[in-house]
């Protein structure tokens, strides 16, 4: 089972998107019990709060529900508990690294690497208004994330 954990600052626009992307495209592929996924925050600003409500309109527009989220800060032991942890931006990386004390076995990436674009970060919607960017980075980074994992656990013929 690969464990994904997606970090940004509130845990209440970027990473719960990710999170509810990820687990959409998951499910469709049919590998569900394959999977672990979550989100988290660097900050402690939001704890508890649910999904902000425009990202849940933007999630809803495309079929999927964030329904049951509580935000939560990162912890220094999920980086024991997750293979990945991947944040949104340059700023979510670096506290991720102060909170876990480290990235020692390669677990810390951002999002827009797996996307191709590794000197792109996920635009903050809180403060760009720019929800339908933030979507389309999002989806770009999970479908290929999904591609690389499913590619890695190929059996080589």
């Amino acid at each position: 089972m690969k464990k994904i954990l997606f970090v940004c600052h509130g845990n209440i626009c970027r990473s719960p998107m990710a999170e509810y992307v990820m687990k959409d495209l998951v499910k469709k592929a049919g590998l569900e019990d394959q999977f672990q996924i979550a989100s988290a925050a660097t900050s402690r600003e939001e704890i508890g709060n649910p999904v902000y409500p425009p990202a849940r309109r933007k999630l809803a527009e495309h079929g999927i529900s964030c329904g049951g989220h509580a935000a939560r800060q990162l912890r220094n032991s999920d980086y024991e508990e997750y293979d990945l942890l991947i944040g949104m931006d340059r700023a979510n990386l670096r506290n991720m690294y102060r909170i876990c004390g480290g990235d020692f076995n390669d677990k810390m990436h951002l999002l827009m690497e797996y996307a191709g674009r590794p000197e792109q970060e996920v635009a903050d919607p809180w403060y760009t208004d720019d929800f339908d960017a933030t979507w389309r980075d999002v989806l770009a980074g999970c479908q290929r994330l999904l591609q690389d994992l499913s590619e890695q656990n190929r059996p080589v013929s």
